[in-house]
């Protein structure tokens, strides 16, 4: 599961919300279907791109120009992952669950400012896209080494949902950014624009997902493994590698308890010694009287007295 925010730098957020929302509307513009995907948020499926822009552009009392005045959250599904979903609801049930997936998302996201007042995705003002393909781009290395080109479809499983969030709350008096980085160090700053632990938030969101879909997500499929090797220091990185080798440890030690389940030959049914008398036996005393045994001549020896002469 990959759940990332963008931030100002890259995002262009300090103005209108236009230019984003209608880069999101970019599969109804290329879609032959006469069906158009609409926006979303925790009370209403559709709702179109000009109440989008028109709210979110409203929603920013008291922020400066420079300031930002949204962020894009994107969640984005492993293809092992959407096969997963795949394999317990068709298409627009899976579709209907990841929409109702990242509402839960944005509780995790109001809930990690640890903030009063800012306790479920009721408390902010956002809106959701899903989306259902993702295209190269110039910064791609199949464009880069001239495999592919930009804008054409990627391969394999894309379906993945863009939040926008207003950096106002719902009520448009709390400022919340997801960029701050105080996490509780500077009480003041806290008070002002609440506390986030972005990598606390990407982890929820991968533990709701397993929880609500019951997937096994195994220790190297984890953002805490993944963060570690890539931002951790050496001694994390080590231990964490001590984590995933104990994991797959006990998995080998519980497949060696495993014993194959032995068969059994069936128990013969009992009978009692009435049944035993009243059954036809091949072996009847009356009828196979023993007859006299025959005693084999040796060559040459003469028939005796009664024997083979007539």
């Amino acid at each position: 599961m990959h759940i990332n925010i963008t931030d100002s730098e890259k995002g262009n957020n300090k103005g209108s919300s236009a230019q984003l929302v209608h880069y999101l509307d970019k599969e109804n513009r290329m879609s032959e279907d006469a069906k158009l995907e609409l926006w979303f948020n925790g009370s209403r499926v559709d709702v179109p791109s000009y109440e989008v822009k028109m709210n979110l552009d409203s929603n920013i009392a008291k922020l400066c120009r420079d300031d930002a005045k949204f962020f894009l959250i994107n969640i984005s599904p492993s293809q092992k992952e959407i096969a997963h979903l795949k394999t317990i609801y068709d298409e627009q049930q899976l579709e209907q669950q990841l929409k109702a997936y990242a509402i839960k998302v944005m509780d995790e996201y109001a809930r990690n400012f640890k903030r009063p007042g800012i306790e479920s995705h009721r408390d902010l003002l956002w809106y959701g896209k899903l989306e259902h393909y993702r295209y190269y781009g110039f910064k791609d290395p199949e464009v880069i080494q001239g495999l592919m080109k930009v804008g054409e479809v990627k391969p394999g499983e894309q379906l993945h949902l863009q939040v926008i969030v207003s950096r106002k709350d719902i009520s448009n008096r709390s400022k919340l950014s997801p960029m701050n980085k105080s996490r509780g160090r500077n009480l003041e700053h806290s008070k002002k624009v609440g506390e986030f632990d972005r990598s606390a938030f990407k982890n929820s969101g991968e533990r709701v997902f397993d929880q609500v879909f019951d997937f096994k997500r195994g220790l190297a499929e984890t953002f805490e493994y993944a963060n570690a090797q890539k931002n951790g220091s050496l001694k994390i990185r080590l231990a964490m590698e001590d984590k995933l080798r104990a994991v797959n440890q006990q998995k080998e030690h519980a497949r060696d308890r495993i014993q194959p389940v032995k068969s059994f030959e069936p128990i013969p049914k009992q009978h009692s010694f009435l049944d035993m008398l009243l059954a036809k036996s091949e072996y009847d005393p009356i009828s196979m009287k023993p007859g006299k045994k025959k005693r084999k001549r040796r060559k040459g020896q003469q028939p005796e007295h009664g024997q083979g002469l007539s």
